[in-house]
């Protein structure tokens, strides 16, 4: 379902009636499955894979065919006689941290390799750290240079044989710097814009490889990254909270969708009470309003039953569907109409369609989800084409949040409309995921955000075998 279309039955209202939910607004139709891909591709960035053949300092270095090693080729004479190679692209910018390392094949005549950053214009005949917009920790002294010419005591010397990564921690905005798989030291990270992994030759003999991923990385980058979104938890862990504050936010969510049978096994599981609705001055919280019925109309529109989800509403919240051409008339006809595609009733899909969608043809903000709905008819296989998601179960669990929503925004105790729409939980995850974009554009769009379909695809793959 195309986002400009979901847009237009937002409004979709009859004349006249005043709208108290928006479907279109629902947990279930935030994004749709391809959307959400899209959300999650955005944030992957193109990640440095070699060294960059073109802008280095070719008089004084040499890259191997493979653009994963680079080689002192000329005599050191001068201080700018450096062997500088930057990584082909700059580091990615969207994560927790990004990390590379280095080998030190053979450390040459006097051992001056370094590892660091630079920016884009950086000059390509000084050691990383030598000058502005750069950062580099260097082996013939083991100081961190950043930005000038005078380094600062910060770690051991290294040679042949070690490895040595440079990493940033947009956590904590942070260069860090790593030997031989220990963690060596880190300083601040003020350079700004973007930032090239770069290794760098200065004296005869000396050789270097690069890793940028493609094995496997002599540091734990993988315990660094999870120590230090622990110690942000931590943070996280010193507020003060109610007790059982999760156990009551999963409850809430279960409440609101009516989820009746799955709540009393939640119940029976935990020794603690049911809270009353203190906030409120209710001595239940309003989700429970309509628990059985709710109930039974999702089980109903998950079956397939759209007859008697019109027979129970009718009998039970008859001013949700009183508005014949309601948005939920809407989505309830046209389930209806996909539930005789499914059975493959394709003559009782065209009686239904004739009898209770076309009225919705001069409707013109359903024209967008009613051509969608129709086209379904045009294929032989409809579950196999464009429109095939309206046969998935996704498609009915959307029309039933839909109902469940109409029939919550009847509560007299509801006060405010969005509260139907939302449980607490899909409230929190999107404040924190406002809230972690907002982090991330104060560190000048640097760092990772929450965005919880990636999270839910890490954790299916953490637990494929």
């Amino acid at each position: 379902m195309v986002a400009n279309q979901q847009a237009e039955a937002a409004s979709a209202v009859a004349p006249g009636a005043e709208a108290t939910v928006d479907p279109m607004r629902l947990a279930s139709r935030w994004r749709s499955q391809e959307e959400w891909q899209r959300a999650v591709e955005a944030e992957d960035e193109p990640a440095p894979s070699e060294l960059n053949t073109v802008n280095s300092s070719g008089l004084f270095a040499v890259v191997s065919p493979d653009k994963l090693s680079v080689r002192y080729l000329s005599s050191h004479n001068h201080g700018h006689d450096v062997g500088v190679v930057q990584a082909n692209c700059p580091a990615p910018t969207r994560r927790a941290v990004y990390y590379f390392e280095m080998g030190v094949r053979n450390a040459g005549y006097k051992g001056q390799t370094s590892i660091g950053f630079t920016s884009d214009g950086f000059k390509m005949r000084r050691q990383p750290g030598w000058e502005s917009n750069s950062c580099g920790y260097h082996g013939d002294d083991g100081y961190l240079y950043r930005g000038h010419g005078k380094g600062e005591s910060f770690g051991p010397k290294f040679t042949s044989g070690d490895t040595i990564g440079a990493g940033i921690n947009y956590l904590l905005q942070e260069f860090f710097f790593t030997k031989n798989g220990s963690l060596v030291g880190s300083c601040p990270k003020e350079v700004k814009g973007p930032l090239y992994p770069t290794i760098a030759v200065h004296s005869q003999g000396e050789e270097l490889t690069v890793n940028f991923g493609k094995e496997p990385f002599c540091f734990d980058i993988e315990g660094y990254i999870l120590e230090q979104k622990m110690r942000q938890q931590s943070v996280t862990d010193k507020l003060n909270l109610p007790p059982d504050i999760s156990h009551w936010i999963v409850r809430s969510y279960l409440l609101h969708y009516g989820y009746q049978d799955t709540l009393s096994s939640f119940d029976m599981a935990n020794t603690t009470d049911p809270p009353a609705n203190l906030q409120n001055g209710y001595g239940e919280p309003p989700e429970m309003y309509g628990l059985s019925h709710r109930k039974l109309l999702r089980q109903f529109i998950m079956s397939g039953d759209i007859d008697s989800t019109f027979k129970r509403l009718g009998e039970w919240y008859p001013q949700v569907i009183k508005d014949e051409k309601s948005v939920i008339c809407f989505l309830l006809h046209s389930q209806r109409f996909i539930e005789y595609i499914r059975a493959e009733q394709l003559e009782d899909a065209v009686k239904y369609a004739r009898a209770n969608l076309a009225s919705f043809l001069t409707h013109k903000a359903f024209e967008g989800l009613l051509r969608e709905t129709l086209a379904v008819l045009a294929y032989e296989k409809p579950e196999e084409s464009c429109t095939g998601y309206l046969l998935d179960s996704p498609q009915r669990e959307f029309v039933a949040d839909a109902v469940n929503a109409a029939v919550l925004s009847t509560n007299p105790a509801m006060k405010d409309p969005k509260n139907c729409l939302y449980s607490c939980l899909e409230r929190l995850l999107r404040q924190l995921t406002v809230c972690s974009l907002e982090r991330r554009a104060f560190n000048n769009d640097q760092g990772d955000a929450f965005l919880l379909h990636k999270e839910l695809q890490n954790y299916e793959r953490s637990r494929r075998p």
